[in-house]
């Protein structure tokens, strides 16, 4: 896959303990992250959702996320586990469709899928590796899950995560934060709030003028540069996306209820011949 193993020569202990985000570049070809890198949207089809944390995983910290979209139309969902890959050293495209089995063939990597059902819309979800090398996850207060034996805990491991299927979007949370009181949908803030990583101005100058094929679809002047979460359709600039969510939280494309909007860093979806977002 094109892909390098780096292995660190430090020990866990020497490692940073800094809060926990998604890599900025080794990602799925599918995968669309907002600015702080927290949520991770799949854009379309069922695969090529891969991502990786930014930093190496000790054993006993668990990774908490929450899924913020889900899509009924796909078969399985979120994927999650660890993985010797450094994604310092990863090109994003060399990366597989799936991390099950793909990823997993390919280089030193242990994931699993969460039973049916465990990770809907607004599930939190935790998943850690013990000391013994058990790959264990947990939703909202349910029962500890033991999703796999066998993971070697003597060299670094990085989360990796897919967002498959029915998984549409998720977005990683403090390890602290228990499931019942973590923030509200789409990090911490309503979308009008200031403080909240989902802030789209009203009236912005900061939303470019668009060159040709990536206009806004809404107002055709502005650059397309917002994305809408969870459908992931990345057609509208800040200002008409923030409008949108006011207004009729309804993609103006799918007609699915807009939970957040950030901002996007992909070029907009493909159009058609006719000028019409695909």
């Amino acid at each position: 896959m094109g892909a390098q193993l780096c292995f660190q020569a430090d020990a866990d202990a020497q490692v940073p303990r800094e809060t926990l985000c998604f890599h900025a570049e080794a990602k799925g070809a599918q995968v669309l992250l907002d600015a702080k890198r927290s949520v991770a949207c799949r854009l379309a089809t069922f695969h090529d959702g891969i991502v990786f944390s930014q930093r190496p995983v000790r054993p006993g910290e668990p990774v908490v996320l929450r899924v913020l979209g889900h899509e009924d139309r796909w078969r399985g969902g979120l994927r999650v586990g660890f993985t010797r890959l450094n994604p310092e050293c990863v090109q994003a495209p060399s990366l597989p469709p799936f991390v099950c089995p793909d990823l997993e063939q390919q280089s030193p990597t242990w994931a699993a899928v969460l039973p049916d059902g465990c990770a809907l819309a607004g599930d939190v979800v935790r998943f850690w590796v013990t000391r013994r090398g058990l790959l264990c996850a947990q939703v909202n207060a349910g029962p500890r899950l033991l999703l796999r034996e066998g993971v070697p805990v003597g060299s670094p491991l990085w989360a990796v995560m897919d967002v498959y299927g029915t998984t549409k979007a998720i977005e990683l949370l403090g390890e602290a934060i228990r499931w019942d009181q973590a923030p509200p949908m789409g990090g911490g803030g309503s979308p009008s709030d200031p403080a909240s990583p989902w802030a789209l101005p009203e009236e912005t100058p900061s939303d470019p003028e668009a060159t040709e094929g990536e206009e806004c679809a809404i107002c055709f002047h502005h650059a397309a540069n917002a994305c809408l979460v969870p459908c992931g359709h990345t057609h509208f600039c800040g200002c008409c996306a923030s409008r949108v969510l006011k207004d009729t939280a309804k993609c103006p494309v799918c007609r699915w209820e807009i939970q957040a909007v950030v901002w996007a860093r992909a070029p907009p979806a493909l159009r058609t011949e006719g000028g019409l977002p695909v």
